[in-house]
């Protein structure tokens, strides 16, 4: 559809005329007016996105472990991989929506293998139910969570996320709602991912090993990661 006619139909609507009544006054089938004025609240809404001012951090948390892999101890790993736990991180970042109003979201990072798996949020929450909930997220961990900045949260994030990729990867379909939250990342501090310098994939139970496998292989070429498959293990 030509440029001038969506703009008669973005005038249209903001004299609240519903799509049947625009397209009984443009000559247009109503399917037609429907499908732009969707595209148009779509556009809309991720340029609110990228300008809406965000409120004010409070704080970020992540497991201990991912802060020893990333920032404390950042060297290749020798150790045998035992549990799901092992290369995977929860990065939680909170930022401050008013008196005693905390806004959070999550984002659960594979950054061995598969990146961002998983995202929740924004979920608003009082600074009491707060606490309970960051115990919560991080009981599945033997380290206790430490703190890091936002600058730290987002090099996690978006460096998981470009490493999962390139091997084939997307992040989860909800990233769009919670990726805002992080705000916008410079580039700068991006982190190196995989095990060992090559990709690490242990199977989880929502997870379809044999299509990561064939992905990985497509990707990165046989014998050039490691898998470990309800017991069974290549390295």
């Amino acid at each position: 559809m030509e440029p001038e006619r969506k703009q008669e139909i973005a005038n249209l609507r903001t004299l609240n005329l519903t799509p049947k009544q625009i397209a009984r006054k443009l000559g247009l089938r109503v399917s037609e007016v429907s499908a732009v004025i969707r595209a148009q609240a779509e556009e809309n809404a991720l340029a609110h996105g990228k300008t809406a001012t965000l409120d004010p951090l409070f704080e970020c948390w992540v497991n201990g472990g991912a802060v020893e892999h990333f920032f404390d101890n950042p060297t290749p790993s020798t150790t045998i991989v035992e549990d799901e736990s092992q290369g995977m991180a929860i990065v939680t970042v909170t930022r401050k929506a008013g008196h005693n109003r905390l806004v959070v979201c999550t984002y659960l990072l594979d950054y061995w293998c598969l990146g961002l798996k998983d995202t929740i949020g924004p979920r608003k929450f009082s600074t009491q139910d707060y606490a309970y909930f960051i115990d919560q997220a991080y009981q599945g961990f033997e380290e206790q969570p430490q703190k890091i900045s936002l600058e730290q949260a987002q090099a996690m994030v978006y460096s998981v996320i470009d490493y999962a990729e390139g091997l084939g990867f997307k992040p989860h379909r909800d990233f769009q709602n919670s990726k805002a939250h992080l705000g916008e990342w410079d580039g700068q501090g991006k982190l190196d991912c995989g095990r060992d310098g090559k990709p690490c994939y242990f199977c989880g139970p929502y997870d379809d090993p044999k299509k990561i496998l064939k992905t990985l292989t497509e990707n990165v070429g046989e014998g050039n990661f490691d898998y470990v498959i309800e017991g069974e293990s290549y390295r």
